[in-house]
């Protein structure tokens, strides 16, 4: 509650403040910029470059995650005191896990702001977090490809079906619906545990013995 109470003050901040933020009208970004000489004024240079850093990105968290910092943080998750016991500075480990994931969230910002070329205060509505955060429950939470499949899910249905289907949101709706009941866990956890109970019951059928046809 205290997160979103944050997110409405910055959103009423920007909404307000329009000598800065320009208000309803938005800033309109005239050019991209030039990262080592590279122009991303053109659609393929830009897509390559948002590629590069999603690529890196990746491989950070994956990193982050295999590092000693990374387990301290999962212990920090699931078992504060007794880390807070062992010695380990609880508040510590959880601002610097805050600090990383505010460094890519900028990062995304930045990118979107390039890719649209204009920014306003409906992308700190709460709409929009309420889609990241939808994002990652439907991908899979706690995984590092479970965000990623999520975000490709409310992208292709939100840029891509909604060409073709009037009510779109419904059908975001009952995916999501279909994604809590049917895989709590989220799509990615959901399909390796539906892949592993596959595997499992192909292995014992193949392993079971063969029952003899009684003879006539």
């Amino acid at each position: 509650m205290i997160t979103l109470a944050l997110g409405e003050i910055i959103w009423g901040l920007a909404y307000r403040w329009i000598s800065i933020t320009n208000g309803d009208n938005g800033i309109n970004v005239a050019t991209r910029p030039e990262p080592f000489g590279l122009s991303l004024a053109s659609a393929r240079g830009f897509y390559d470059a948002t590629l590069i850093v999603f690529l890196v990105a990746i491989m950070a968290v994956a990193i982050f995650v295999q590092s000693p910092l990374g387990a301290a943080l999962a212990g920090t998750r699931d078992q504060p005191r007794r880390m807070n016991a062992l010695g380990y500075h609880v508040w510590m480990i959880r601002f610097w896990a805050f600090m990383f994931s505010g460094l890519l969230t900028s990062l995304a910002g930045i990118l979107f702001v390039y890719y649209t070329e204009f920014i306003s205060p409906q992308a700190l509505a709460l709409t929009a977090s309420a889609e990241g955060l939808l994002m990652v429950i439907s991908g899979g939470a706690g995984t590092l490809l479970g965000p990623v499949v999520g975000a490709a899910l409310v992208v292709i249905v939100k840029n891509v079906v909604s060409a073709y289907v009037e009510r779109w949101n419904f059908m975001l709706g009952a995916i999501f619906v279909a994604i809590v009941v049917f895989m709590p866990e989220g799509l990615v956890p959901g399909a390796a545990r539906l892949a592993r109970s596959a595997w499992r019951a192909a292995r014992r059928e193949k392993t079971a013995p063969a029952v003899a046809e009684p003879r006539p």
